[in-house]
């Protein structure tokens, strides 16, 4: 229970900032704008047809991009669990908080379970801006649910990776760098924006490894088709364990960088 309240009270600290932060909350909302007006407009027309509607599934390609696009924004959410380690031990405050009172390991469970949040905040309004956009889920207010814990988990990991490194890397440029190196790739060797059948072989081979494409396949399911549990079970099982192993490494590698 000491570590369930350690936690929270250092994830309400990340919230706290998250929200003062109006610049950042800003641009959650332009960026999945920007995505599903120019490139989700630009590439309607491929799916106009009966042979583009076929291959991705959907008639609207805005539809069949969404669950791309929130993917997408909580992929780069996540990395800032780690950027909020390396800040706070510049400014000195990493080093108060491990000398207060509190668990050690709520300390990376709390920035991660934070940025779980603001994953959550953030698919909530790509949600509402895909609506607007005519985009409609054909689970309804359910199906919308399940994308949003879904998203959450997926972030979880990106937060689980972000911290193992932000442990030990000292400046916020060299984790971006490092992070950079390994997101974008991730983003499109997935079938976030376009269907695996449209890859090359290699490329393809790729994707269908690709934890991204984990967790975009059960989003799409809920968001074009509907319930069929088949399909979004096997996905989602992965991203849930996936979500544990690199929440445990983040705990397991910061507590022995601390320790020294």
């Amino acid at each position: 229970m000491t570590l369930l309240f350690d936690t929270w009270y250092v994830a309400k600290r990340e919230l706290i900032k998250f929200f003062r932060t109006k610049v950042r909350l800003v641009f959650t909302l332009i960026q999945p704008v920007i995505w599903l007006a120019f490139m989700g407009n630009t590439m309607n027309r491929v799916t106009n047809n009966p042979f583009g509607a076929q291959m991705f599934g959907t008639s609207n390609y805005l539809t069949f991009m969404t669950p791309g696009v929130i993917l997408m924004t909580v992929l780069f959410g996540g990395v800032f669990g780690g950027m909020s380690i390396v800040w706070d031990r510049r400014i000195g405050y990493l080093e108060k908080l491990m000398a207060a009172p509190i668990n050690r390991g709520a300390i990376p469970f709390g920035k991660a379970l934070a940025v779980m949040v603001q994953g959550a905040i953030q698919v909530v309004a790509i949600v509402v801006i895909a609506l607007l956009f005519g985009v409609r889920f054909q689970t309804g207010i359910g199906g919308v649910l399940l994308i949003i814990v879904i998203a959450s988990l997926f972030s979880g990991i990106l937060s689980g990776i972000s911290l193992s490194l932000a442990a030990s890397i000292r400046t916020i440029e060299t984790l971006m760098a490092i992070v950079n190196l390994f997101t974008l790739p991730l983003m499109f060797a997935s079938n976030a924006l376009f269907p695996i059948t449209m890859m090359p072989g290699w490329l393809a081979t790729i994707a269908k490894f690709n934890p991204v494409t984990y967790a975009v396949g059960p989003i799409r399911e809920l968001t074009i088709h509907g319930w069929e549990w088949g399909k979004i079970l096997p996905g989602t099982g992965v991203i849930v364990g996936l979500t544990l192993v690199f929440m445990l490494i983040s705990q397991i590698v910061f507590q022995r960088a601390t320790s020294e």
